[in-house]
């Protein structure tokens, strides 16, 4: 389960910092519906470890999360 993967939609939150890829992740995974899949490209390490955590405490579905380069991380989620 990885490259087969096709986001419905895509967050590219890299550049920001705390709190703002994890509101921003929040805010576009409300307005998303049960089954669609979201991709986020990040490059804050905190959020990183972050957003995974919380997606999962609010119930949806961490399918990946996969470093892409120095300090560049991609999560995909599947909404619940």
């Amino acid at each position: 389960m990885s490259s087969d993967v096709k986001p419905t939609d895509t967050l590219d939150v890299r550049g920001e910092v705390c709190p703002y890829p994890d509101v921003k992740t929040q805010k576009k995974m409300k307005k998303m519906k049960s089954g669609e899949i979201l991709e986020i490209l990040l490059d804050y390490p905190l959020s990183a470890e972050r957003i995974p955590r919380s997606v999962e405490k609010i119930g949806h579905e961490v399918l990946k999360t996969e470093k892409t380069g120095t300090s560049e991380w991609r999560i995909l989620i599947k909404i619940k």
